[in-house]
């Protein structure tokens, strides 16, 4: 039987981020995936956007990891060479009961750290992005875009230097806690078991089944998985903004909003369709709702202009009813297994907090 110190189980964005902290603090780590290569699941499925840290409740995980990930992420993609845009983004209220939640969404932005929202007039607003219909707005000057994959494997290529070992087509498929840790069985074409002192479950969306596949993991620790798909929409052509447009949040999301990757592409969405399973297609006709959306700060959005892009799924661990959720870091004091740290409801701001997220965790198994 195989034995290491540290598994980390997934080899998203996160899981990737963890391996890092984890072998640059001198653990011998072995990543299992069970796809082809990194970050095939929810990190290759979202807007690439750095999040400045304005939405999240008042001293959440969201909040402090993503205040604390965006500084370490633009200080990694400058140290690395990779493909980024500090471009900003505009909230934008396009009626009078909207322009009055600016104030509030700028306040607990700053009780979160991020003190640097601009209030605009629509004017001022329109003379950064002339296409825009609006009332009012908050100026974000610290949101950006990323290239995801490029970010990922710079990560990467840092924890494999430090020791780190990627393994893909090796699912886990469950395991035992031992007196000494825990014991994985890991199929694949070649099964084994193998025996880890520390695991971390960074599985995205199968992270509670990983869960409920180890024994001696209470089955009433582990959250209820719920699953919040998003639709998106490209639009035919180059993006008319420069910067990102969000409308004011509206209730289960922030909203049919505008970014741009690195290329000027414009994309919309997401919206929220809560289903039973993970399903990835964009139903061409929910593009109606998302004309309706957009118009409301884009009024010259053509006819025909959006095409279906592609679907994300957020692993959620609230019902629809709840909907907003924190990250849930789970480590022996949350579910009395020595040696494992799960992973639970890590969506957006996940990208952005991924360097913040494995600190944590690392500091958590020192």
């Amino acid at each position: 039987m195989e034995q290491v110190d540290c598994v980390v189980v997934g080899a998203g964005v996160v899981g990737i981020a963890v391996a890092r902290a984890l072998a640059g603090a001198g653990r011998e780590v072995l990543v299992l995936e069970a796809a082809e290569g990194i970050g095939t699941g929810i990190s290759s499925r979202n807007s690439e956007v750095i999040h400045a840290g304005i939405y999240y409740a008042a001293n959440s995980l969201m909040a402090r990891l993503c205040v604390r990930g965006k500084l370490l992420l633009y200080d990694f993609c400058r140290a690395n060479g990779v493909a980024h845009r500090n471009c900003g983004k505009l909230i934008v209220a396009t009626s009078a009961e909207e322009a009055d939640q600016l104030d509030l969404i700028r306040a607990r932005a700053a009780t979160n750290g991020v003190a640097d929202l601009r209030k605009l007039t629509a004017a001022e607003a329109r003379a950064l992005e002339p296409n825009l219909s609006c009332t009012a707005a908050l100026l974000s000057p610290s949101t950006g875009i990323v290239d995801s994959h490029a970010y990922m494997l710079a990560m990467q290529g840092q924890a494999e230097a430090a020791g780190a070992m990627f393994v893909f087509h090796s699912p886990v498929e469950g395991g035992a806690v031992t007196d000494d840790g825990l014991l994985l069985r890991v199929g694949g074409a070649e099964p084994m078991q193998l025996a880890a002192r520390l695991v971390v479950n960074s599985a995205g969306l199968s992270a509670p089944a990983l869960a409920h596949g180890i024994a001696g993991m209470p089955p009433d620790k582990i959250p209820t998985p719920y699953y919040a798909k998003g639709n998106y929409f490209t639009l035919a052509g180059r993006s008319p903004f420069s910067r990102l447009i969000y409308p004011v949040p509206v209730a289960g999301g922030l909203g049919v909003h505008l970014t741009i990757d690195l290329g000027g592409q414009a994309r919309f969405g997401p919206d929220v369709e809560w289903v039973e399973t993970p399903d990835y297609t964009v139903d061409p006709h929910r593009a109606d709702v998302f004309y309706d959306a957009v118009r409301k700060y884009w009024p010259a959005l053509p006819d025909g202009a959006l095409q279906p892009g592609y679907a994300g799924i957020r692993p959620k661990i609230v019902p629809p009813s709840v909907a907003k959720q924190d990250f849930y870091i789970q480590g022996q004091a949350g579910h009395g297994v020595p040696g494992l740290v799960n992973l639970f409801g890590i969506e957006s701001p996940g990208l952005t907090a991924a360097l913040a997220i494995g600190e944590e965790v690392a500091a958590m198994l020192a």
